[in-house]
């Protein structure tokens, strides 16, 4: 019999018994009647089940006042790195060195922080934390995947390829820049949240320079691709030396900033009004301009009646005033006594 229980005191749970699985053959014995050989089976274990070595965390946050389109541009780096974590979003007054410390919080050693100004221009900042280097991009062009509407579809949580332009081999900042994109980019080999399947395609060309990013999806084994989204354009400003600051390795000669891109197109709008504005005065001049008289012709005489001469008539006798009479019946009975007036004078 169990031990009595004490008054008031719940009740212990039952304790569970372990399930017994299968014993596994010795080795050397030899297999049952009617059943098959050990070597039927070893089956290889599945891609996903190596052993994690590459723990990259990245981490994907932002800063306050981006808009919509940033926000959802996030979310979709986000799905397509399984190896990235996200934080709150960062306050306008905290200094960029503020990241190192988040990132070590959440265990992170890289970091892609994108950051608004004057809500309406969008800066991303790529980052090796904490010893650096880090990158900062103006980014253009940004079309999310639920704006794109694209036919693709790819695995979520599945480890794409990176495709590099070859200028990325020629120049040293690009280097430097290549070996930041794989590092961050890549989804690691055994990671817990990835997929053993590669079917996407993650890459980078350099027109205009410019970093031109594109996400297809690999749909058939001929390697025909289909554009996923999302997709962007990252201007280069600046490589530093340290994370989020530090020495100036190297700055871009053909980066314009956005303010100075707004007043050049400001000014050559005031340009086209100044212009409008001069070709009317010279009109109104021309206008006002003395006309150039042309001399006579002898022959429009020719066409010149001379008028009818009236005689002369000179008013000895002042007129009568007519009286001002506003009523016509009273004008028209005054006429009448006039004229009954002259009769009786006559006769």
């Amino acid at each position: 019999v169990a031990g009595k229980r004490k008054r008031d005191a719940p009740a212990a749970p039952p304790k569970k018994r372990a399930k017994k699985g299968p014993k596994a053959p010795k080795a050397g014995s030899e297999p049952a009647a009617g059943g098959a050989g050990p070597q039927e089976y070893s089956i290889p274990p599945p891609v996903s089940q190596g052993k994690w070595k590459n723990k990259e965390r990245v981490l994907i946050f932002s800063s306050r006042g981006i808009n919509f389109r940033t926000r959802h541009l996030m979310q979709d780096l986000r799905t397509l790195m399984p190896h990235s974590k996200a934080d709150t979003k960062m306050d306008r007054k905290d200094q960029l060195f503020v990241i190192n410390e988040v990132c070590e919080m959440k265990n992170c050693n890289k970091c892609i922080f994108f950051e608004a100004k004057k809500k309406q221009d969008l800066y991303m900042w790529l980052s090796n934390t904490p010893q650096g280097p880090s990158a900062k991009f103006l980014v253009q062009n940004v079309h999310t995947l639920a704006e794109l509407k694209m036919t693709g579809n790819c695995l979520r949580g599945s480890r794409p390829l990176l495709s590099f332009d070859p200028i990325f081999d020629k120049e040293p900042h690009y280097a430097l820049l290549k070996e930041l994109f794989i590092q961050i980019f890549s989804t690691p080999q055994y990671h817990p949240k990835s997929q053993p399947f590669v079917d996407h395609v993650f890459t980078f060309t350099i027109t205009d320079e410019r970093i031109w990013f594109r996400n297809y999806q690999i749909i058939e084994e001929d390697a025909s691709l289909v554009e996923i989204g999302p997709r962007f354009v990252l201007n280069l400003i600046k490589i530093f030396q340290g994370s989020f600051g530090g020495p100036t390795l190297y700055e871009n000669p053909h980066y314009q900033s956005p303010n100075m891109h707004r007043r050049m197109i400001r000014l050559s709008v005031a340009a086209k009004l100044r212009e409008k504005q001069q070709v009317k005065e010279v009109q109104k001049t021309k206008k006002k301009a003395t006309k150039v008289l042309i001399g006579e012709d002898p022959t429009e005489v020719v066409f010149e009646t001379p008028a009818e001469e009236k005689p002369v008539e000179i008013q000895l006798v002042k007129p009568e005033s007519k009286p001002i009479v506003k009523d016509k019946k009273k004008l028209r009975k005054i006429q009448r006594k006039k004229q009954k007036k002259l009769f009786r004078t006559e006769a």
